[in-house]
């Protein structure tokens, strides 16, 4: 059993080789907005290189900082931003995000989706059921007193952030925002990807979301799907690469 199995018992509770992808600048008729949505455990200043690169090719970024407190206030949070957007918007999500972009993605504004790592659920699927159905190769999550999980520092730098420099994954770690047992189990009702494309990335190291469970998912949405060789936190180690993808879905 795995621990966030053995954390919500107790809380009664194709892919194409790994590639980079050209960046450019975005054409006439392409969106022009990009929404970053962070995922658990993380925030989103993680998001900076991708944001440099893709402002810098010409689009409007802007991110979002979901309280994690539930999906229903993540989604609204979200749709927030996705409000202030002036047309066309490519929504992209990194891991628990990507369940917070599936239900806010339906939003008029939102042309593509994009999950970076990133949970994919079917209506009535929760990050804790595909969890439980596909379980990640680590399970380093803790309980708060309150209702919150966050991962172990001792093992956040392997689980998450393998592939990054140890200093800044210590840093990560520090500043990791808990995401509550009701995030974890909230479902999405009306799956944006059954009417909208999507694309993702499979980390092919990933520890907290199994790479198998990954492919299952985008394999099941018929995203179009670049697998890179990299830990969970791909947008940080691959930037370029995950840019690139996103840059791909705003045309």
């Amino acid at each position: 059993m795995t621990t966030i199995q053995n954390l919500l018992a107790g809380t009664a509770m194709f892919c194409t080789a790994a590639a980079a992808i050209p960046a450019h600048a975005a054409p006439s008729g392409a969106a022009k907005n990009i929404v970053l949505v962070h995922g658990a455990f993380a925030d989103g200043s993680g998001w900076q290189a991708v944001y440099t690169i893709l402002t810098r090719d010409g689009y409007k970024v802007s991110m979002v900082q979901p309280p994690e407190t539930s999906l229903d206030d993540d989604i609204a949070a979200t749709k927030r931003v996705l409000d202030a957007q002036d047309g066309p918007t490519v929504l992209v999500g990194h891991s628990y995000g990507g369940i917070v972009i599936t239900g806010a993605g339906n939003h008029v504004h939102v042309k593509s989706l994009v999950y970076i790592a990133a949970f994919q659920p079917d209506a009535g699927e929760s990050l804790a059921s595909l969890e439980t159905a596909t379980p990640s190769p680590a399970a380093p999550l803790k309980p708060s007193a309150d209702g919150f999980l966050y991962v172990d520092p001792a093992v956040f730098h392997a689980d998450f952030a393998a592939d990054i420099p140890s200093a800044q994954a210590d840093f990560m770690a520090a500043s990791q925002v808990g995401i509550s047992v009701k995030a974890v189990t909230g479902t999405v009702t009306v799956p944006a990807w059954k009417a909208k494309p999507s694309f993702a990335v499979v980390a092919t190291q990933d520890h907290m979301i199994s790479p198998a469970l990954e492919r299952s998912m985008y394999k099941r949405s018929n995203s179009v799907v670049v697998e890179l060789p990299s830990s969970h936190a791909v947008y940080i180690s691959h930037p370029a690469e995950v840019a690139a993808l996103i840059e791909r879905a705003a045309q």
